[in-house]
């Protein structure tokens, strides 16, 4: 298995890198003495993020065996050891049989992961099985109406909402440094009804659903850049969502 270089680790970013969103932290709350499962964690800056904030036990799967051995990497960069972080390459609907622990306090699902995933139910019945009582999912994803959007201006509506056949080419929020793997049947946008439904039908209740007016990377031209990291139209544009949020908690 081939072993991450220096060089590779530091284009999948530096292990001290807080990889997480404002908002995402204020939904998440206090994570401090809870375990949490990424789920699929791309190259791990996420998980690394929540153990920094003083989550006790984080475990990353993804489908990438060579995220997952980056990941590796920079825990060990930072001094970790696998009672802290541990990483697990695996298709992301066989969770269950591949992480170590049989449930979570926390299950999170983000970045545009949820794009490079054929199908919505799947991961649901999946990421909920890993729900522990009393825990909760949160997913935080490229908004769908956003990719319905003209790529320079986002201000013209130039492809169809409903469609969810696969897109030829990788979209404006995929991850360069991610490898779908076997969970892949290329990206495609799902509508947002879609994957709430979906996680009510996996048991989950839905504590909240919110729409955000900022993007993670500048998938059109005219976006700013602020100072939260997050991207936004400039002052004076109609806005329009470009990141969603969902919090679905299994009762205790």
């Amino acid at each position: 298995m081939h072993s991450p270089t220096p060089e590779e680790r530091r284009g999948a970013g530096r292990a001290d890198e807080d990889a997480l969103r404002d908002f995402e932290v204020a939904e998440v709350g206090d994570v401090t003495g809870r375990t949490l499962l990424h789920l699929p964690c791309g190259t791990g800056l996420g998980a690394l993020s929540w153990v920094r904030r003083g989550a006790a036990h984080v475990v990353g799967l993804d489908p990438s065996e060579q995220a997952v051995e980056t990941a590796r990497a920079l825990a060990a960069d930072l001094g970790l050891t696998q009672d802290r972080a541990a990483f697990v390459a695996a298709c992301v609907y066989d969770a269950a049989e591949a992480v170590p622990d049989r449930a979570y306090d926390i299950v999170h699902t983000g970045g545009g992961a949820l794009r490079r995933l054929p199908d919505v139910e799947r991961w649901a019945e999946t990421a909920a099985a890993l729900v522990a009582p009393g825990g909760f999912l949160y997913l935080a994803e490229p908004h769908p109406l956003a990719d319905a959007l003209d790529d320079e201006t986002g201000s013209r509506v130039v492809h169809d909402y409903f469609v969810r056949d696969p897109w030829p080419d990788a979209g404006p929020d995929a991850d360069p440094d991610s490898d779908p793997g076997s969970d892949s049947g290329g990206e495609r946008a799902h509508p947002v009804g879609e994957v709430v439904t979906a996680l009510v039908r996996a048991g989950l209740r839905i504590d909240f659903l919110h729409e955000h007016d900022a993007a993670l990377l500048p998938r059109y031209g005219v976006l700013r850049r602020h100072e939260d990291g997050c991207y936004r139209f400039p002052a004076g544009r109609p806005r329009v969502p470009l990141t969603y949020s969902v919090k679905a908690s299994r009762p205790a």
